[in-house]
């Protein structure tokens, strides 16, 4: 199967954004992402709300990337789909529609782990985006998610430390929630940052293991930060708002920073890769920049319409797993939470 000619369409749904990508030898034929911008209302995804736009959303973004893409469903070879982790409801709508259609076509179902594919988007053949050699170390950074991850393989990857509470984008976003900023903060925070003095306010960094990460105590100390000052000055949050946001950033970069320094230490491996929604902020980017000058490292960052929820990155592991020759059957589930292995 090595010089075979393979259209891989890839589907993800694991959240509140419906994507669908078509994939040839590697290289991205389309890659469609419906948002749903119902969610801003309610400041967080509201499950329900997320399976049902879905529903209404995966047909004509799956017709819209075999459009753009120029074939037609009969040239597909295979289909991918997030199998998890997810929300349950959502990733139904996309195991449902990925098993209809595989089963209709008569060609193999592939299941993807929706944390494997955010790494294995560097894989992706796209212009300005490098590879890294194995092994490495990727950092994986979303919204549900934060670990740290020693990838020796394509499928062979190896947990070194990972969130004991929440994710580091649920810290963004609650951040700005606190600092009155609409949902999703994190970009807000990210963008008022770049105007700030990023230590105009010290944060203390949680404490738990070298490469592990704690988001919670972090998130209430700034909660408090701003109740206190609130009270001293009512408009506080509003003249200060760049040198707070910058602040936030730094200290949750910095933390972010530490940790990887501890993996390279321990693993003796300089080369890093980053991943997940957050990794397109502009202070990590910038850190890990700074980091291949600064400590030798070689930094590896995914184009930004990889960073996010897409389907490129489902349809790169189906293509890995389609020359491997590893289908799933139709009876497969999608899984809410699942082993990262």
């Amino acid at each position: 199967m090595k010089n075979e000619s393979i259209y891989i369409l890839g589907i993800e749904s694991s959240c509140d954004d419906t994507a669908a990508a078509v994939l040839h030898n590697g290289k991205i034929l389309s890659n469609v992402v419906a948002t749903q911008k119902i969610h801003e209302e309610y400041g967080g995804v509201v499950p329900e709300l997320a399976s049902r736009a879905h529903q209404q959303n995966i047909v004509p973004v799956v017709h819209q990337a075999l459009r753009q893409a120029n074939i037609d469903k009969k040239d597909v070879n295979a289909i991918a789909f997030t199998i998890g982790p997810g929300l349950m409801g959502s990733l139904l709508v996309g195991a449902s529609f990925s098993k209809s259609l595989a089963l209709g076509l008569g060609i193999p179902l592939i299941e993807v782990n929706h944390m494997q594919a955010h790494i294995l988007a560097h894989f992706i053949e796209a212009e300005g985006q490098s590879k890294p050699n194995f092994p490495f170390i990727a950092l994986t950074i979303s919204g549900g998610h934060t670990q740290i991850v020693q990838v020796n393989d394509y499928f062979d990857m190896k947990i070194l430390g990972e969130t004991k509470d929440d994710a580091v984008g649920e810290a963004f976003d609650k951040s700005a929630k606190i600092l009155g900023l609409p949902y999703p903060g994190g970009p807000f925070i990210d963008n008022y940052a770049q105007m700030g003095n990023p230590i105009a306010y010290l944060f203390t960094k949680p404490k738990v293991g070298a490469m592990d990460f704690s988001f919670s105590g972090l998130k209430t100390a700034i909660l408090y930060f701003v109740q206190n000052q609130t009270k001293l000055n009512p408009n506080f949050v509003e003249e200060n708002l760049n040198d707070i946001c910058a602040s936030i950033q730094h200290t949750i970069v910095s933390y972010l920073m530490d940790k990887l320094k501890n993996a390279v230490k321990q693993t003796g491996i300089k080369e890093i890769a980053i991943g997940g929604g957050v990794s397109a902020n502009s202070g990590i980017r910038k850190a890990l920049q700074e980091a291949e000058e600064k400590y030798g490292w070689k930094t590896h960052i995914p184009r930004f319409e990889f960073c996010t929820d897409n389907a490129a990155m489902i349809a790169m592991v189906g293509e890995l797993k389609y020359r491997n020759g590893d289908f799933s059957a139709l009876t497969i589930s999608s899984k809410a939470r699942m082993p990262f292995g």
